[in-house]
């Protein structure tokens, strides 16, 4: 085979086509599983106001319309909370898919420059020592770049998924413990 066919040309576009197709599927996913999570919450809101609906009108006395709507105001907080937990969720595998994918691919690649560099190490006329030795270094060190930069971009997707979940855990608690002051509140104002 000639170095100058076109073979690898065709296998490195083919490649990139089933690189670009992967992460497009991936992609889609993802807002496949968003927009079944969203018809999902549309659903659920919408029997849950019919329900409080129903609750409210059948209520005779005020007091209790407020501790119907300060236990609502706290489900709903909850609800949102899951939701935003879930979008999270989904946002964060797909992430982790991309990542995973495009760690593979870069892996490859890795190993056919690395392959490549054999090659040309095997094959180089006496007295290029030199230069073949630098080649190997540079692609030595860039795959340890590669790596470690794969490295810290997991770490760093990882910090961002534990700080919103504390973030989102934060919220639960103040919007709870607000809820329940409110409850409480109605609850003494009744009892008077």
């Amino acid at each position: 085979m000639s170095s100058l066919s076109g073979e690898p040309v065709v296998a490195l576009q083919r490649a990139s086509l089933e690189t670009l197709s992967d992460a497009w599927t991936k992609a889609f996913g993802c807002i496949e599983k968003l927009t079944e999570l969203n018809l999902r919450a549309v659903k659920s809101t919408l029997a849950e106001n019919q329900a409080i609906a129903n609750l409210a009108l059948s209520t005779k006395d005020p007091q209790e319309l407020f501790v119907l709507q300060a236990r609502r105001a706290q489900a709903a907080m909850q609800e949102a909370q899951s939701y935003w937990r879930h979008v999270s969720t989904i946002l964060y595998s797909t992430q982790a898919e991309l990542a995973a994918s495009a760690e593979a691919q870069l892996k490859q690649q890795q190993q056919k420059t690395q392959a490549l560099v054999d090659t040309v190490a095997s094959n180089a006329p006496a007295g290029s020592e030199a230069a073949v030795s630098a080649m190997q270094s540079a692609v030595t060190a860039a795959s340890e770049a590669t790596g470690a930069t794969i490295e810290a971009g997991k770490k760093a997707a990882e910090q961002a998924r534990e700080i919103a979940e504390d973030n989102i855990e934060a919220a639960t608690s103040a919007t709870n413990k607000a809820a329940q002051q409110a409850v409480e509140q109605v609850k003494t104002a009744r009892k008077r």
